[in-house]
Protein backbone atom coordinates (compact mmCIF):
# COMPACT_ATOMS: atom_id res chain seq x y z
CA UNK A 1 0.00 0.00 0.00
CA UNK A 2 3.33 2.15 -0.03
CA UNK A 3 2.18 3.23 -3.79
CA UNK A 4 -1.12 5.54 -2.42
CA UNK A 5 0.35 8.20 -1.37
CA UNK A 6 2.64 8.94 -4.74
CA UNK A 7 -0.60 8.18 -7.00
CA UNK A 8 -2.72 11.03 -4.37
CA UNK A 9 -0.19 13.43 -4.94
CA UNK A 10 -0.58 13.14 -8.52
CA UNK A 11 -4.23 12.76 -9.00
CA UNK A 12 -4.63 15.59 -6.49
CA UNK A 13 -2.49 17.86 -7.25
CA UNK A 14 -3.46 17.54 -11.08
CA UNK A 15 -6.87 19.20 -9.93
CA UNK A 16 -5.18 22.20 -9.10
CA UNK A 17 -2.59 22.71 -12.28
CA UNK A 18 -5.44 23.90 -14.31
CA UNK A 19 -7.89 26.84 -13.86
CA UNK A 20 -11.29 24.43 -13.77
CA UNK A 21 -10.86 22.97 -10.05
CA UNK A 22 -10.61 26.52 -8.69
CA UNK A 23 -13.87 27.22 -10.97
CA UNK A 24 -15.70 23.81 -9.61
CA UNK A 25 -14.98 25.12 -6.02
CA UNK A 26 -16.06 29.23 -6.30
CA UNK A 27 -19.39 27.51 -8.16
CA UNK A 28 -20.23 25.09 -5.48
CA UNK A 29 -19.43 28.04 -2.70
CA UNK A 30 -21.55 30.31 -4.64
CA UNK A 31 -24.39 28.00 -5.59
CA UNK A 32 -24.73 26.39 -2.07
CA UNK A 33 -24.93 30.13 -0.31
CA UNK A 34 -27.54 31.54 -3.13
CA UNK A 35 -29.19 28.39 -2.44
CA UNK A 36 -29.38 28.55 1.31
CA UNK A 37 -29.98 32.56 1.09
CA UNK A 38 -32.67 32.21 -1.31
CA UNK A 39 -36.67 31.99 -0.24
CA UNK A 40 -36.03 28.25 -1.20
CA UNK A 41 -33.36 27.73 1.65
CA UNK A 42 -35.17 30.51 3.87
CA UNK A 43 -32.11 31.10 6.06
CA UNK A 44 -33.22 34.55 7.42
CA UNK A 45 -36.85 33.44 7.32
CA UNK A 46 -36.03 30.65 10.04
CA UNK A 47 -34.77 32.83 12.31
CA UNK A 48 -32.97 29.93 13.97
CA UNK A 49 -29.09 30.13 13.87
CA UNK A 50 -28.43 26.93 11.77
CA UNK A 51 -27.39 25.69 9.16
CA UNK A 52 -29.65 23.69 8.24
CA UNK A 53 -31.21 25.82 5.20
CA UNK A 54 -26.93 25.37 3.57
CA UNK A 55 -27.28 21.44 4.12
CA UNK A 56 -30.52 20.57 2.77
CA UNK A 57 -29.25 21.08 -1.00
CA UNK A 58 -26.08 19.58 -0.55
CA UNK A 59 -27.62 16.06 -2.27
CA UNK A 60 -28.80 17.75 -4.97
CA UNK A 61 -25.34 19.44 -5.36
CA UNK A 62 -23.33 16.29 -5.28
CA UNK A 63 -25.29 15.16 -7.92
CA UNK A 64 -24.04 17.20 -10.51
CA UNK A 65 -20.30 18.31 -8.98
CA UNK A 66 -19.63 14.96 -8.08
CA UNK A 67 -20.15 13.14 -11.51
CA UNK A 68 -18.08 16.11 -12.87
CA UNK A 69 -14.93 15.59 -10.06
CA UNK A 70 -14.87 11.96 -10.84
CA UNK A 71 -15.64 11.61 -14.52
CA UNK A 72 -12.20 11.72 -16.00
CA UNK A 73 -10.60 9.64 -13.13
CA UNK A 74 -10.59 6.59 -15.50
CA UNK A 75 -11.71 7.84 -18.63
CA UNK A 76 -8.97 10.40 -19.23
CA UNK A 77 -6.18 7.39 -18.31
CA UNK A 78 -8.16 5.40 -20.93
CA UNK A 79 -8.74 8.18 -23.34
CA UNK A 80 -5.15 9.16 -23.63
CA UNK A 81 -3.21 5.98 -23.50
CA UNK A 82 -1.60 6.42 -19.85
CA UNK A 83 -3.27 3.90 -18.10
CA UNK A 84 -1.25 0.55 -19.13
CA UNK A 85 1.56 3.29 -18.48
CA UNK A 86 0.02 3.15 -14.79
CA UNK A 87 0.16 -0.48 -14.81
CA UNK A 88 3.64 -0.96 -16.37
CA UNK A 89 4.44 0.43 -12.76
CA UNK A 90 4.97 -2.09 -9.43
CA UNK A 91 1.74 -1.00 -8.42
CA UNK A 92 -1.31 -2.79 -8.18
CA UNK A 93 -5.01 -2.30 -9.04
CA UNK A 94 -5.90 -1.97 -5.78
CA UNK A 95 -3.11 0.50 -4.84
CA UNK A 96 -4.03 2.67 -8.22
CA UNK A 97 -7.97 2.70 -7.44
CA UNK A 98 -7.66 3.72 -3.39
CA UNK A 99 -4.88 6.48 -4.72
CA UNK A 100 -7.28 8.26 -7.28
CA UNK A 101 -10.26 7.81 -5.17
CA UNK A 102 -8.72 9.11 -1.93
CA UNK A 103 -7.33 12.07 -4.28
CA UNK A 104 -11.01 13.16 -5.99
CA UNK A 105 -12.70 12.56 -1.99
CA UNK A 106 -9.92 14.87 -0.64
CA UNK A 107 -10.74 17.43 -3.26
CA UNK A 108 -14.57 17.16 -2.23
CA UNK A 109 -14.16 17.47 1.49
CA UNK A 110 -12.20 21.12 0.54
CA UNK A 111 -15.58 22.05 -1.24
CA UNK A 112 -17.41 20.74 1.44
CA UNK A 113 -15.11 22.38 4.26
CA UNK A 114 -14.35 25.56 2.45
CA UNK A 115 -17.93 26.83 3.75
CA UNK A 116 -16.24 27.27 6.93
CA UNK A 117 -17.18 31.01 7.21
CA UNK A 118 -20.43 30.54 6.87
CA UNK A 119 -20.51 28.47 9.80
CA UNK A 120 -18.53 31.57 11.54
CA UNK A 121 -20.98 33.85 10.89
CA UNK A 122 -24.04 31.47 12.05
CA UNK A 123 -22.07 31.24 15.32
CA UNK A 124 -21.56 35.30 15.26
CA UNK A 125 -25.14 35.69 14.89
CA UNK A 126 -26.41 33.13 17.84
CA UNK A 127 -25.89 30.44 19.64
CA UNK A 128 -26.48 27.39 17.23
CA UNK A 129 -26.19 24.07 18.18
CA UNK A 130 -22.14 23.48 16.88
CA UNK A 131 -22.57 19.44 17.78
CA UNK A 132 -25.48 19.26 14.83
CA UNK A 133 -22.98 21.53 12.49
CA UNK A 134 -19.95 19.10 12.97
CA UNK A 135 -22.54 15.58 12.57
CA UNK A 136 -24.02 17.27 9.14
CA UNK A 137 -20.68 17.97 7.72
CA UNK A 138 -19.68 14.63 8.75
CA UNK A 139 -22.48 13.12 6.68
CA UNK A 140 -21.73 15.64 4.08
CA UNK A 141 -17.96 14.03 3.61
CA UNK A 142 -19.08 10.43 3.59
CA UNK A 143 -22.20 11.61 1.48
CA UNK A 144 -19.38 12.59 -0.79
CA UNK A 145 -17.84 9.79 -0.82
CA UNK A 146 -20.45 7.68 -1.64
CA UNK A 147 -21.39 9.61 -4.30
CA UNK A 148 -17.47 9.29 -5.76
CA UNK A 149 -17.14 5.91 -5.04
CA UNK A 150 -20.46 5.38 -7.80
CA UNK A 151 -18.95 7.93 -9.91
CA UNK A 152 -15.41 6.16 -10.02
CA UNK A 153 -16.73 3.26 -11.09
CA UNK A 154 -18.43 4.71 -13.53
CA UNK A 155 -15.23 6.33 -14.93
CA UNK A 156 -13.96 2.74 -15.22
CA UNK A 157 -16.65 1.65 -17.22
CA UNK A 158 -15.95 3.97 -20.75
CA UNK A 159 -12.88 5.83 -22.17
CA UNK A 160 -15.24 8.83 -22.58
CA UNK A 161 -15.80 11.55 -19.78
CA UNK A 162 -19.21 12.87 -21.37
CA UNK A 163 -20.68 8.73 -20.99
CA UNK A 164 -18.78 8.51 -17.73
CA UNK A 165 -20.95 11.59 -16.47
CA UNK A 166 -24.24 10.65 -17.84
CA UNK A 167 -23.91 7.15 -16.08
CA UNK A 168 -22.52 8.46 -12.70
CA UNK A 169 -25.19 10.75 -13.13
CA UNK A 170 -27.98 8.66 -14.12
CA UNK A 171 -26.68 6.75 -11.51
CA UNK A 172 -26.62 8.62 -8.61
CA UNK A 173 -30.19 10.36 -9.61
CA UNK A 174 -31.32 6.79 -8.76
CA UNK A 175 -29.76 6.23 -5.30
CA UNK A 176 -30.92 10.08 -4.71
CA UNK A 177 -34.66 9.10 -5.90
CA UNK A 178 -35.09 6.36 -3.89
CA UNK A 179 -35.51 8.29 -0.76
CA UNK A 180 -38.94 9.98 -2.06
CA UNK A 181 -42.32 8.49 -0.90
CA UNK A 182 -43.80 9.05 -4.93
CA UNK A 183 -41.17 6.72 -6.41
CA UNK A 184 -40.93 4.27 -3.92
CA UNK A 185 -45.00 4.03 -4.65
CA UNK A 186 -44.07 3.54 -8.28
CA UNK A 187 -41.34 0.72 -7.56
CA UNK A 188 -44.13 -1.18 -5.29
CA UNK A 189 -46.42 -0.89 -8.23
CA UNK A 190 -42.91 -3.03 -10.13
CA UNK A 191 -41.95 -4.76 -7.75
CA UNK A 192 -42.72 -6.81 -4.58
CA UNK A 193 -43.66 -4.14 -2.14
CA UNK A 194 -40.37 -5.69 0.35
CA UNK A 195 -38.11 -5.41 -2.44
CA UNK A 196 -39.06 -2.11 -2.88
CA UNK A 197 -39.28 -1.50 0.84
CA UNK A 198 -35.67 -2.62 0.71
CA UNK A 199 -34.41 -0.41 -2.51
CA UNK A 200 -35.86 2.57 -0.59
CA UNK A 201 -33.00 1.99 2.04
CA UNK A 202 -30.55 2.73 -0.56
CA UNK A 203 -31.36 6.68 -0.88
CA UNK A 204 -28.56 8.98 0.38
CA UNK A 205 -31.26 11.09 1.54
CA UNK A 206 -32.49 8.39 3.43
CA UNK A 207 -29.14 7.89 5.22
CA UNK A 208 -28.25 12.16 5.38
CA UNK A 209 -30.98 13.20 7.08
CA UNK A 210 -30.04 11.52 9.90
CA UNK A 211 -26.44 13.77 10.36
CA UNK A 212 -28.77 16.86 9.80
CA UNK A 213 -30.26 16.48 13.00
CA UNK A 214 -27.20 15.87 14.95
CA UNK A 215 -27.42 12.29 15.16
CA UNK A 216 -24.24 9.45 13.87
CA UNK A 217 -26.45 6.16 13.53
CA UNK A 218 -24.17 3.40 12.78
CA UNK A 219 -26.29 1.63 9.85
CA UNK A 220 -25.96 5.22 8.38
CA UNK A 221 -22.02 5.48 8.73
CA UNK A 222 -22.15 2.08 7.56
CA UNK A 223 -23.92 2.34 4.38
CA UNK A 224 -21.67 5.36 2.97
CA UNK A 225 -18.73 3.41 3.68
CA UNK A 226 -20.15 0.06 2.53
CA UNK A 227 -20.72 1.64 -0.56
CA UNK A 228 -17.39 3.15 -1.04
CA UNK A 229 -16.04 -0.24 -0.52
CA UNK A 230 -18.40 -2.25 -2.49
CA UNK A 231 -17.78 0.52 -5.88
CA UNK A 232 -14.13 0.47 -5.26
CA UNK A 233 -14.46 -3.27 -5.36
CA UNK A 234 -16.25 -3.15 -8.67
CA UNK A 235 -13.72 -0.72 -9.78
CA UNK A 236 -11.01 -3.31 -9.60
CA UNK A 237 -12.60 -5.80 -10.96
CA UNK A 238 -13.58 -3.84 -14.08
CA UNK A 239 -9.97 -2.68 -14.75
CA UNK A 240 -8.17 -6.09 -14.08
CA UNK A 241 -10.65 -7.57 -16.72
Amino acid sequence: MRHIVPIFKREFLGYFRSPVAYVFLIAFLFISVSLAFSRYGGFFRAGVAGMDSYFTFFPWLFLFLVPAVGMRLWSEEKRSGTVELLFTLPITTLEAVLGKFLAGWAFLNIAVLASFPMAVTVGYLGDPDWGVILTTYLGAILMAGGYLGVCTLASALTKNQVISFVISLAACAALLFLGFSSFTETLEGLLPIALADALSNFSFITHFDAFTKGIIDPKDVIFFLSLMGFTLFLNVVVLER
